[in-house]
């Protein structure tokens, strides 16, 4: 339980290099302490010029050395006198010749060790440990990691005990090996003992050539796809020409369909074409349905069939329909009305005339 895999061991050959690359079939200790005296000499050599590491390949009588610093300034010197002596130093301790490169640090922000060294220097110079972590965190983030996490253990805040305090933002996938993950770990010597400084920067993953070509290829294929699909949607693509001749230039532009849409436009004019027929048969149609019906009702006459009856007929009295058609013309049925109309206003005036007659009549008695 508790245990932790170095995250830049767990990542060697996959995403992370070695610092020292060689190979050496007889004498490996001896190149192996030659390697850690050169680090120690370097590191002592710009103990305050923030070198981030150190990294050594071998030849056969040629030792390259590549010193990542942020300062490179510092580190050269002016005329490039500190790295000759440092060289010097270092040739004198390989015993072979020594070429020396100076290579900056653009971020020193995300770099592992810088971050976890300046805690460590601030924890030295008695400034709170949360303060110099809560600082080293807003930094990282906003340089553009994507997760950072810091760690401090030993009497940390002047405590009488030791413990372990943790601050971290963003997420840090150590299970992931594609992970760009950077990994230092720093010293404070305090008057109280040691503390211990774990910086864990999660900076984005790492993916391999062969999964970002299958990643473009894909890409095409969706936007070749999207593009016929759209193309399906709006119709042929129609380009403007205009047409050159010798004797007038102003002439009007010719709209030419492309050749590969030629199958769509004949297939488009034959529809057109269709369209016609399909409008007479409609007003055919429409002519057949009904006005009114014999029982006052509008009705359909499709193909023989009748339909539920939907208005009421305006005339009051029944019309009779004759049996060879279901139509009633609407005008003999509005005359028809017409004439029990002026019957009904007839009738009052004839019973007024005859009521005086009899009154005629009995007064003559």
């Amino acid at each position: 339980m508790g245990q932790k895999v170095h995250p830049i061991g767990f990542r060697l050959g996959i995403t992370k290099d070695w610092q020292s690359r060689w190979y050496a079939s007889k004498h490996y200790t001896e190149m192996l302490q030659e390697d850690l005296r050169i680090r120690n000499v370097v590191a002592s050599k710009y103990k305050d010029d923030d070198i981030a590491k150190v990294e050594i390949e071998r030849a056969s009588n040629q030792v390259t050395v590549t010193v990542h610093t942020s300062r490179p300034g510092i580190v050269i010197g002016r005329g490039g006198q500190r790295v000759d002596e440092t060289r010097a130093l270092l040739e004198q301790i390989a015993g072979k010749r020594v070429r020396l490169n100076i290579q900056e640090v653009s971020q020193p922000e995300l770099d592992a060790y810088l971050v976890a060294r300046s805690i460590a220097q601030q924890m030295e110079r008695r400034i709170s440990h949360r303060r110099a972590m809560k600082q080293a965190i807003f930094r990282a983030m906003e340089r553009g990691a994507q997760g950072i996490k810091i760690s401090c253990a030993g009497r940390v805040g002047k405590s009488e005990y030791a413990r372990t305090e943790t601050l971290h933002e963003g997420r840090v996938p150590l299970h992931t090996l594609r992970a760009d993950i950077d990994y230092a770990t720093a010293t404070a010597h305090t008057t109280l003992g040691t503390i211990g400084v774990k910086v864990y920067i999660y900076k984005g993953d790492i993916i391999p050539e062969y999964e970002k070509l299958e990643a473009g290829a894909t890409a095409a294929v969706g936007a070749k796809r999207q593009m016929q699909t759209e193309e399906k949607a709006v119709g042929p693509v129609v380009e403007a020409r205009v047409i050159e001749s010798s004797e007038s230039t102003d002439k009007p532009v010719e709209a030419v369909i492309s050749e590969e849409h030629a199958d769509k436009k004949d297939s488009v004019s034959v529809d057109e074409k269709s369209k016609p027929e399909e409008k007479s048969a409609s007003k055919e149609r429409s002519r057949v349905k009904t006005r009114v019906k014999a029982t006052g009702t509008v009705s359909e006459a499709k193909e023989g069939k009748e339909e539920k009856p939907r208005t009421r007929a305006r005339a009051k009295g029944k019309t009779k329909v004759d049996g060879s058609s279901n139509v009633v013309d609407t005008a003999a049925v509005s005359d028809a009305a017409v004439s029990e109309k002026e019957q009904k206003e007839s009738r009052p005036r004839t019973k007024a005339k005859s009521k005086t007659n009899l009154e005629k009549d009995s007064d003559k008695h």
